[in-house]
């Protein structure tokens, strides 16, 4: 699903605190209350020329914000924002210490230069890039295969790092059965910040 930022605000300029609400207002109205499988909920910010960070706040973090709280199916990604877009995204992601997925979308919704903006700590880094490495985990098998060189006894701590992944918006979770599996937002490699 895409989410024009042009269409919700009617501007190439978003700007100030009291906007960005408006625009999460807007963007709640256009989410479906029910989907299928876990799917990316795309931003796009084609055609903005500058978005603020207090608009970002309250509009993209938000969003990401609510919809993880609310355990949706959809998982926000920031498209197409161009250079000043992404520098502001980055304050925002540093201040709140958060992430999210940033992409270049073509019009028949293909993906490209995946990226991170913000950071992950190194624990939750190397779990982030198992997720990739293999398309599909659960805690189980990274246990069996990285236990031992993590120094981790159950897999606890493996559920602990990718649920703590999925609420951060930058994976998805599944439930097969009794169990939880997670894949990559995106299924292009992303590259950190």
């Amino acid at each position: 699903m895409r989410i024009s930022l042009m269409q919700v605000s009617d501007s190439a300029v978003l700007a100030g605190a009291v906007n960005g609400k408006v625009a999460f207002a807007e963007m709640i109205k256009n989410i479906p209350e029910t989907v299928a499988v876990p799917q990316p909920l795309f931003l796009d910010f084609g055609s903005i020329n500058v978005a603020t960070a207090s608009y970002l706040r309250e509009s993209v973090f938000a969003l990401k914000t609510y919809l993880r709280t609310k355990s949706s199916s959809y998982y926000p990604v920031v498209a197409n924002a161009n250079a000043d877009v992404w520098d502001e995204l980055s304050v925002i992601a540093n201040a709140k210490n958060d992430v999210i997925v940033t992409c270049e979308l073509t019009d028949d919704d293909v993906t490209t230069n995946v990226e991170l903006v913000g950071n992950l700590d190194p624990k939750q880094q190397m779990t982030f890039e198992l997720v990739l490495k293999f398309d599909e985990v659960d805690a189980n098998s990274l246990m069996e295969q990285f236990g031992e060189s993590e120094k981790t006894k159950s897999t606890t701590a493996w559920n602990n790092r990718l649920a703590r992944l999925a609420s951060r918006g930058i994976i998805r979770e599944y439930t097969k059965g009794r169990s939880k599996y997670y894949r990559p937002l995106l299924m292009e490699s992303v590259h950190g910040n």
